[in-house]
């Protein structure tokens, strides 16, 4: 498994980056033996320089592996139509249940969004209005397959999240996620695909869950509460907040979040590290920010709280506390 920020101990992942950025600014063998012996001297500073690794990798990538993108898209294109053609006859003959016995995550998912009918790139997000005059908004690196037929209508989140205006139409609406199916009950709501978890936002109307491969519904969740589920468990029903859905018209909503939650929703939107000290993980946030302006962001959080910013690296910031 791929090492992520949340796993890693801050104070490793700030060694990590500052190695990294020695390394690149000086050819010297003697800092290099001693990176070396820092690097095998605990498995949490080889994971941290792993992730250190990939994120740097996104902003300078080899030509080889441009070449090794180009011919996995390339084949991923050649097949479109017919993995198109399977998901929609999973959807017929089944839905959910089918698609989770595919195993999607983690490689899998990602061959899913290449090839899904509609995906967005990091930092992007893309407003739709399908044939019935629903409405979707898809959030950053978020991933969908549409699968209209003269008897239901149904969406397949492969990845990311998806925020959902219903159309009136008799066909029902359904939305596939790795942990089961929701139906829609005359609603504008967001599905969101988390690691292990399917998240159910309901601002309008009612959503109703059905969990993993059951056909019965296990509960439904009416406007102004929010549900996590998984293919075994459901989770507890909690208030949700309409800032919920700002995300669609560019804004970050805070309402006395912590700032590692703020943080946490900003790093959706950017390529590069935005770390949290643990000092400040728990001040509250309250506010709206633009979330496609990074720099403007964190100099209005800065301004708002006793922390300072730090960046390493142009790709690697840290929240730290003012001393």
């Amino acid at each position: 498994m791929k090492p992520s920020s949340e796993s890693l101990d801050h104070a490793v992942l700030k060694q990590a980056a500052h190695w990294y950025a020695r390394l690149q600014a000086e050819n010297d063998p003697h800092l290099h033996a001693d990176w070396q012996r820092w690097h095998d001297q605990h498995d949490s500073h080889r994971r941290a320089w792993q992730y250190v690794e990939r994120i740097s990798a996104r902003f300078s990538p080899l030509q080889g592996e441009r070449d090794t993108a180009r011919a996995t898209l390339a084949g991923a294109r050649q097949v479109r139509q017919s993995r198109r053609n399977l998901l929609l006859g999973l959807a017929l003959f089944g839905g959910a249940a089918l698609l989770a016995r595919l195993g999607w995550r983690p490689l899998e998912q990602n061959l899913l969004a290449w090839r899904a009918d509609q995906r967005t790139a990091v930092g992007e997000v893309r407003a739709l209005r399908l044939d019935d005059g629903t409405r979707l908004w898809l959030n950053s690196d978020s991933a969908l397959n549409i699968a209209y037929t003269a008897q239901q209508r149904v969406l397949q989140l492969v990845r990311g999240e998806v925020l959902i205006d219903t159309a009136m139409d008799p066909r029902p609406f359904f939305v596939d996620t790795a942990e089961g199916r929701l139906q829609a009950l005359g609603t504008r709501f967001s599905v969101q695909q988390e690691t292990t978890d399917t998240r159910l936002s309901v601002f309008d109307g009612a959503v109703a869950i059905r969990m993993g491969d059951s056909a019965s519904i296990a509960a439904v969740v009416n406007a102004g509460h929010e549900r996590r589920f998984n293919r075994e468990q459901l989770g507890t029903e909690q208030p949700v907040n309409a800032g919920r859905q700002s995300w669609s018209r560019g804004i970050l909503q805070a309402d006395n979040q912590p700032l590692a939650d703020v943080i946490a929703e900003l790093r959706r939107y950017h390529h590069g590290h935005i770390g949290v000290a643990p000092e400040v993980a728990g001040l509250k946030v309250v506010g709206t920010f633009p979330q496609d302006d990074l720099p403007q962001t964190l100099s209005m959080l800065s301004s708002a709280l006793p922390i300072r910013v730090e960046q390493t690296l142009p790709w690697w910031i840290s929240l730290e506390a003012i001393h």
